[in-house]
């Protein structure tokens, strides 16, 4: 852990730019700087409560070393080392977090995320299984303590989704799924299957960070807002308002759509706040590579060659074709038990 940095610099740190944002008028006049200044104080808050609880732990582990060398009970001791075990794995984990805080390359990693996920090839089964990936999603989510809010979702005739997206609210959420972007596969035999054969379908997720009102301006001029009725299953109207949004971005060509609440101004807000997460990582992109291209890699055209995964029911097997491994608890997976596979490091 970067140890030269004191709680108290970064507080005096905090402060500085707290004054800034709430007395410096001219810094409302330069939005680059307002959103860089907006950045370091968020990122300085998440620092000062790390190494609060950095320090929290590291006495919690000191005062239990010292009750262990005058403890005598032998049941009190076991106890003693099992939660001093469990302190110093999580103190660990903070120093390292703490680590990453201080890495521009992984700041980004702690932003809560939204995700598209859209049918590809494989008609109604690839709607089907598009429901399966979002259902997966959801239930690790609820093991992560996180949130789903769905933003929009357009229903397959027969079932399933032609396209959802939604939010994934939790701090961490978007460094644990962005390496999910890309094409799907699944190998299974569909219920609709009278003959028993294997169908080969795909789906399309795209993954973003979900960024800061500040972090990204969207000129009113550059977009353009269409109101309509929002559908449900088999394309009927769920309500009677036109409260659906549709933003397209016009120098990027982005579209964007909200339609689950029936607030049309909660909708445009909702669809605001993914058309800056896709500017957002844009331009990342753009910083990275030069190109004003975005996820082309990761997407491609849906087609079920295009692939990162493969769900292979008969066989129980999942595989990454990125790093070549295979896990063989496709059911478990498929319920949201995908922890250990996100943790896996995938090259860029």
């Amino acid at each position: 852990m970067a140890d030269n940095i004191s709680l108290e610099e970064l507080k005096t740190r905090a402060h500085e730019l707290e004054t800034r944002l709430s007395s410096d008028s001219s810094l409302f006049n330069d939005q680059k700087e307002l959103q860089k200044v907006s950045r370091e104080y968020k990122l300085i808050g998440v620092k000062i409560d790390l190494l609060n609880e950095i320090t929290d732990l590291s006495h919690k582990v000191e005062s239990n070393s010292k009750l262990l060398e005058s403890e005598k009970d032998e049941s009190m001791k076991e106890l003693l080392k099992a939660e001093t075990e469990d302190f110093k794995a999580s103190l660990i984990t903070k120093k390292q977090r703490f680590d990453d805080l201080n890495n521009p390359n992984l700041q980004k990693d702690l932003l809560s995320c939204i995700v598209e996920i859209r049918a590809g090839t494989g008609g109604e089964e690839a709607a089907l299984f598009a429901s399966d990936i979002f259902h997966m999603y959801s239930a690790y989510a609820v093991k992560k303590n996180w949130e789903i809010v769905i933003l929009s979702q357009a229903y397959a005739t027969q079932g399933g989704f032609k396209e959802i997206i939604f939010e994934v609210n939790g701090e961490g959420s978007y460094g644990k799924l962005k390496n999910e972007s890309g094409v799907h596969r699944v190998q299974r035999i569909p219920t609709t299957e009278a003959a028993g054969r294997i169908h080969t379908s795909a789906v399309s997720v795209v993954v973003i960070p979900q960024v800061e009102d500040s972090e990204v301006i969207v000129n009113p001029q550059d977009i353009k807002i269409d109101v309509y009725r929002a559908s449900g299953p088999g394309g009927q109207g769920v309500n009677t308002t036109d409260s659906a949004v549709r933003i397209t971005h016009i120098p990027t060509g982005i579209v964007v759509t909200c339609q689950e609440g029936r607030s049309q101004l909660k909708n445009k807000d909702k669809a605001i706040s993914v058309l800056k997460g896709k500017l957002f990582e844009l331009e990342e992109e753009r910083k990275l590579s030069g190109t004003d291209s975005i996820r082309k890699n990761a997407i491609k055209t849906g087609d079920r060659s295009d692939k990162i995964k493969t769900y292979n029911f008969p066989q129980n097997r999942m595989t990454d074709h990125r790093i070549k491994q295979s896990w063989f608890n496709l059911e478990e997976i498929m319920k949201g038990e995908i922890d250990h596979i996100l943790s896996v490091k995938i090259s860029s």
